[in-house]
Order: C-alpha cells, then structure tokens, then sequence
C-alpha cells in the first residue's frame, strides 16, 4: 500500500500479516482521490474515516494536509496498526478511536466536511450506513459522504445521492 500524494508521497506502508482488512487498492484510492481533488479542499477540511482498516485513506487524507481526520476502527489489532503509521510518519493530525461504527454514529456529536466509509462489503446492515450518517447529523451543510461497497449494492435512488465511481470490483457512492 502506497500513499499516493501529498507530503508522504510515496512512501509504502506494509500491514502485517495478521491485518484482515481489505484495504482499498492503490489503483481505486488513487481515482478516488482524483475526484476528491476537484470536490475538497484538503487544507479546510474536517475527516471521518468509518471502518479505517489499515488507515489507508486517514493517512493519506493528512498527507494531503487534512488538519483532522478522525478514523474509528473496532479491531485492536488494526488499531495498533494505524497508531503504529501514525507514530513512524509522525503524523499530528489523526485521530484512531476504537469503537463500532454503529454504536458510534448515534453517540458522537461532532460533524464533519467529508466522510468516508469502507465497510466489509458483507457486513449486516451495510445498508442502512448513508441513512444513519445523515439521520444523525454527521455530514456538515455542503459536506461531502463517500461509501465503498460492493457491486452488489446500489444507493441511486438514496435521496442524497451525489454520484457513482466505479474501479474494478471497487464501488464508490457519494452522497452530499
């Protein structure tokens, strides 16, 4: 795994073995964040990274010179690992929590500019991520909501869908 812009540029980060998580590929983070490019302004712009796996997007969303990303993960071990990143990149500006993303969204009472979210693409409920984040107030007026998921799910008819990325097996749906 690569960071692919900013002040990290470059640099590969390697999870361990023991790391479940599917991160996003090079290839999807990279067209992601070409779309991202024309939609935010990285220095502006408070981040919630749901399900953050390995980090992958936190840490390159602070390359790009995000001033807070918050990324909340379930897994210990994952966690250690994003912590890990953070402390050899010497990284001041994300913030790795531990919790349940379901449990977490109707508790927090902070908003955000850009939210991502990378659930395991079986995961139960998946479908009900984009009603809860903005039944909970989660997304900032002109914020920006971006859900990875299989092509299995379509969220085309979601009452703040945006637009529709697709890179392979890679689905992104953004919502505002």
């Amino acid at each position: 795994m690569r960071i692919i812009s900013g002040q990290f540029k470059g640099r590969r980060i390697e999870p361990p073995s023991n790391i479940k998580a599917r991160p996003t590929t090079d290839f999807a983070r990279e067209g992601l964040f070409n779309v991202l490019n024309n939609l935010l302004d990285y220095e502006e712009t408070s981040c919630l990274d749901l399900f953050a796996g390995t980090g992958a997007v936190s840490i390159e969303l602070a390359s790009r010179g995000c001033p807070s990303v918050l990324c909340v993960e379930q897994s210990d071990r994952h966690l250690a690992f994003i912590k890990k990143v953070i402390k050899d990149l010497e990284i001041t500006t994300v913030f790795p929590i531990k919790g349940d993303v379901f449990k977490f969204i109707p508790t927090t009472s902070q908003s955000f500019d850009f939210i991502f979210a990378d659930p395991p693409y079986d995961l139960k409920n998946i479908e009900l991520i984009p009603s809860l984040i903005f039944e909970n107030n989660l997304l900032k007026e002109n914020g920006l909501f971006v859900f990875e998921h299989s092509k299995k799910n379509d969220f085309s008819d979601h009452s703040r869908f945006f637009q529709h990325r697709n890179y392979g097996n890679v689905n992104f749906t953004f919502f505002r």
